[in-house]
């Protein structure tokens, strides 16, 4: 858009009328102070600005645009048929104008310097675009090259502490053969089987997210009933969690059509997060019903709750709450496995929580083969 400023209503009725006819986008003004308010509320391409004005004349206004930051691109054209002195054409450059045109104006020759001051600003529009995006890029890269480094070093941590363990109670385990303290050495075997089970479940992590990444993680899609499945899992952790009680509210007896495995393997980490991240507690809730040819399986906890921005990046890849990361063991990508997951499934994952109250993570998936396919993303 084109700012028009004159105290003279004919020069501003004139101008504006031979823009508009062709096709720019007009606004005036009939004093400095008037531009003023304008530039700080409009944007601007191009301002048309009249030197001879009473209270403010045309560099005053100039110098105060050039002050500012939301005007810094637009283009200044001074016009004047009083001040046409080489001081004063210097005086409009140096107070900020790209052009100083002496009256009477030759319209073409005014319509030509606008179409090109135009040019020229939707060209460095369009550098600045591509410059902000490359800037978008450079960031993305850095981040994302950070959260690998920090991946990595909480992977190979977070895999040492269950090997050593192991390694700490076979040792264990052979002094108490040596001595032929069955009972001890039965209590140590027990200790090591655990650790060795959470060095799987890292291991599978590493695997099934390798699998991600390079599009090989493979699907068993076929009709099997959804409530089995939620039992199954819940019979399992329930066995390794005798503390707490794993309470199943609603049932259903259909088939649906998936991923059997994947789909117990996001109840699963549902479950496990939930007891896991509510210390303290011993009830955990589990839902599942379907509605509408969608199945819904919810797991809520009473635990320590997740804040509403870090509900917005629980399912990122690598991402770990930090003022947890400390507390709670993990590789920070099972949330963004079973995201995966479900979204192979044509679904949605998602959470409510409220901090130190409890989470519940849900999913809905579609039932049947077509569904899945329409929604895949």
């Amino acid at each position: 858009m084109i700012l028009i400023v004159d105290d003279r209503p004919e020069n501003l009725i004139s101008l504006q009328k031979v823009l508009q006819a062709h096709n720019f986008e007009v606004d005036t003004a009939s004093s400095g102070e008037e531009a003023l308010k304008k530039v700080l509320k409009n944007n601007y391409v191009l301002i048309i600005l009249d030197v001879q004005m009473p209270d403010m004349d045309g560099f005053e206004v100039a110098e105060a645009i050039s002050g500012f930051s939301k005007a810094k691109d637009t283009a200044i054209i001074f016009l004047s048929a009083v001040n046409t002195e080489l001081k004063f054409i210097t005086k409009g450059y140096l107070s900020g104008g790209l052009d100083y045109i002496t009256k009477p104006v030759d319209i073409n020759v005014l319509l030509l310097k606008i179409k090109t001051f135009y040019r020229i600003y939707e060209q460095n529009r369009k550098l600045n675009e591509v410059q902000e995006k490359l800037l978008e890029e450079i960031e993305f890269r850095k981040q994302a090259e950070h959260k690998k480094d920090e991946f990595i070093s909480i992977a190979s941590h977070e895999l040492k502490t269950p090997l050593t363990s192991v390694k700490g109670y076979i040792q264990l385990l052979q002094r108490s053969l040596k001595r032929d303290d069955k009972a001890v050495a039965q209590n140590h075997l027990e200790k090591a089987s655990i650790q060795l089970e959470k060095l799987n479940e890292l291991i599978v992590d590493l695997l099934d997210i390798s699998k991600i990444e390079s599009g090989k993680m493979k699907f068993n899609m076929k009709p099997f009933c959804a409530d089995n499945m939620v039992n199954n899992a819940i019979e399992m952790l329930q066995q390794s969690n005798p503390d707490f009680k794993i309470s199943k509210l609603g049932q259903t007896d259909e088939m649906i059509f998936g991923d059997e495995m994947r789909l117990e393997q996001v109840v699963i980490n549902f479950i496990t997060n939930a007891i896991k991240y509510a210390p303290g507690t011993d009830q955990v809730n589990v839902t599942v019903n379907i509605k509408d040819e969608k199945l819904y399986v919810a797991v809520k906890d009473f635990g320590i709750g997740i804040s509403k921005e870090q509900q917005q990046k629980i399912f990122d890849k690598f991402y770990r709450v930090e003022e947890n990361s400390n507390r709670f063991n993990g590789l920070g990508i099972g949330l963004y496995i079973c995201s995966e997951i479900i979204n192979r499934h044509g679904g949605t994952i998602g959470v409510n929580s409220v901090p130190d109250e409890g989470s519940e993570f849900y999913f809905i998936i579609p039932t049947t083969e077509e569904e899945i396919l329409k929604n895949q993303i």
